[in-house]
This record gives structure tokens, C-alpha cells and sequence, in this order.
């Protein structure tokens, strides 16, 4: 079983997964740094001061925290828009590799031009 779980994780998708998760991670905290350090001070100025995160209405003893749900929100956004933006590119770098692998297996595939077969046939009635 441990020979299976090193081979599982000798694996490029096992390796590849555990970077993209180590890397989203730091990601969200860059991300939330942006929107409660950078973004909502913004918007506050053109809102008059507003502080998304001290939004919040009680009804009864319950208290509904609206401004978090703001901030998560734009943390979404932002995070949706990079994933899109990331896997946009690299869908685009995979469409160029897969021409130039079209074409180089058209090169190879290619056979044998019309002049050179003539030429083929040409040398095989002199040689008769």
C-alpha cells in the first residue's frame, strides 16, 4: 500500500494539485488583503466613508453581518476574475502548441510530392 500511495503521489496531477492548493491559499490572502485594505477604503470615499464590514441589521437577538457578505463577494469576484484570466491564457498557450504539433504532423505525414513521385516513376521505366 505505501509502494501505490509514493506512486499516487509521484504523480504530476497528485504534485500539481498540492501546488495549485498552497498557492490559492496565499492567494486568498493577498486577495483579502486587497478588498479590506485597499478596495472598500475606495469605495468608502466615494460613498462617504461607508465601512463595508460595520454593515449590519439585528432583528430580534439575531445580528446579520451584510458587510462581510459584501466583502466576500468582491473577494469572489476578484478571484473568479484571475481563475478566468489564468485559464484563458492557458488555453490559449495550449491552442498554439497544439497547431505547431498539427503542423509539424502534417510535415512529417506528408508524402511524397507529385514531382518526386513522376521522378520515381520516371527512374523506374529507365531502369526496365
Amino acid at each position: 500500500m505505501l509502494q501505490e500511495f509514493k506512486a499516487f503521489i509521484a504523480r504530476g496531477n497528485a504534485m500539481d494539485m498540492a501546488v495549485g492548493i498552497i498557492i490559492g491559499a496565499a492567494f486568498t490572502a493577498i486577495v483579502t488583503s486587497l478588498v479590506d485594505d485597499l478596495v472598500n477604503p475606495l469605495i468608502g470615499i466615494f460613498v462617504g466613508g461607508l465601512d463595508f464590514s460595520a454593515i449590519s441589521f439585528g432583528l430580534g437577538e439575531a445580528q446579520f453581518m451584510i458587510g462581510n457578505f459584501i466583502n466576500a463577494v468582491i473577494k469572489f469576484l476578484i478571484i473568479a476574475f484571475v481563475v478566468f484570466l489564468m485559464v484563458r491564457t492557458l488555453n490559449k498557450l495550449s491552442k498554439l502548441n497544439q497547431k505547431k504539433e498539427e503542423a509539424a504532423a502534417v510535415e512529417e505525414t506528408a508524402g511524397p510530392t507529385t514531382e518526386q513521385l513522376l521522378i520515381e516513376i520516371r527512374d523506374a521505366l529507365q531502369n526496365r
